[in-house]
């Protein structure tokens, strides 16, 4: 899986996850760079769009979690009211670093 990056762009965290989209759950790479978050969807038949966020645009980043037990729910909300939800692994390494970012 591979993405295209802007000049002076660099992949600082990568790592299996799932975009939360309407009770579905759509499974792919998060992949957070130098300038944005950036989703891609794993190819499974079903098409699916890129979901890209620039810093500019999050106005808050907040945890959940996934059927009550499971702590791994990091949601990104936009300035626009968007919610953006996906279950990664170490959701704190990853909120300290989209914080970090805006």
């Amino acid at each position: 899986m591979k993405i295209a990056l802007n000049p002076n762009e660099m992949v600082v965290k990568a790592g299996d996850s799932s975009y939360m989209a309407n009770g579905d759950s759509i499974r792919g790479k998060l992949i957070l760079t130098t300038q944005r978050i950036y989703f891609k969807p794993e190819p499974n038949g079903v098409e699916h769009s890129d979901l890209e966020i620039q810093p500019g645009e999050i106005k808050d980043v907040m945890f959940f979690n996934e059927k009550i037990l499971f702590p791994c729910g990091l949601n990104i909300v936009t300035k626009n009211g968007q919610q953006n939800k996906f279950l990664v692994k170490k959701r704190n390494s990853w909120s300290e670093i989209i914080v970090k970012m805006f």
